[in-house]
């Protein structure tokens, strides 16, 4: 890693030990779960993380090709930590891209939380707890993480093996939303199970299946909810199914089979939140 004239910022334009590391976080779980950082790609989950101040570690800026954006420009120049210029070439690599070099990329810290800090909102609003069971696949992780986002649920849930929330994939798929919304993990759902009977309240847990108890649009969803979306390919574990108080179903049509999870946790959190709005301005469900 070389200094700049002056004693500015240090850079780093060839594929040194540094270098290495930080590609190491975008490629290899291990890797990223030891040092405990990742990467942050893209202006809205950078921008996001910095609103809701994530522990963010090192900025790395572009110090070739076009000249920065006034959007680039300002985070580096109030970024507090450490900041390395970085070739194009190596921003293209670290950026996951096949054209134009990002203007910046952020190592970040990881954040493992348990459920026991997990606190549920006031008794102003119904609790909605997303539960994702051993998701597969970054991408759909995040997706779901964005979804809970949109539609106001308290926090989301991991349990069992399942992807890393803070691979590339997830980050991106989340666009940002992966550190406004607290994601949590648990080793199983008596875990989920344990925490909801220590709340003061009562939450009904709503398992997603193809052969439910009833469709989701006929289910009262207005009270407190943990929702849970089971693994893509395998749906719900056994002790899913035997920890949930019921299971709803989506009725679809076509050729398709069923939803991916993702989606079927989209329409289920729109199903919550159009139920309880109706509550609320009086309507009929």
């Amino acid at each position: 890693m070389s200094r700049t004239a002056g004693g500015g910022p240090p850079r780093v334009t060839v594929r040194n030990a540094r270098f290495q590391q930080w590609l190491s976080y975008l490629t290899t779980r291990s890797k990223r779960t030891k040092a405990g950082r990742f990467l942050i790609q893209g202006v809205r989950p950078l921008s996001l993380a910095v609103e809701h101040d994530w522990p963010l570690e090192t900025l790395l800026y572009r110090v070739d090709g076009d000249p920065l954006s006034r959007w680039a420009k300002d985070l580096t120049a109030a970024w507090p930590g450490e900041k390395i210029g970085v070739s194009g070439e190596l921003m293209t690599e670290l950026g996951e891209r096949s054209e134009a070099a990002p203007e910046l990329i952020a190592v970040a810290k990881t954040r493992t939380r348990s459920l026991s800090g997990l606190t549920l909102r006031g008794s102003e609003r119904e609790p909605l707890v997303v539960v994702f069971d051993r998701p597969s696949s970054p991408g759909n992780l995040g997706t779901l993480v964005r979804s809970a986002d949109a539609f106001g649920a308290d926090a989301v849930i991991v349990t069992g093996h399942a992807a890393d929330p803070f691979d590339p994939q997830c980050v991106r798929a989340s666009t940002g939303s992966l550190f406004a919304m607290p994601v949590f993990t648990a080793a199983d759902p008596g875990e989920v199970v344990a925490f909801r009977d220590r709340q003061n309240r009562h939450l009904q847990i709503v398992g997603t299946d193809e052969d439910g108890d009833a469709t989701v649009f006929d289910h009262d969803l207005r009270g407190g909810t943990i929702l849970v979306i089971g693994n893509e390919t395998r749906g719900m574990s056994a002790g899913w199914r035997r920890a949930c108080d019921v299971t709803v179903s989506i009725p679809i049509g076509g050729a398709a089979s069923s939803l991916g999870a993702p989606s079927a946790g989209a329409v289920c959190l729109y199903e919550i939140t159009r139920q309880r709005s109706v509550a609320v301005t009086g309507g009929a469900r």
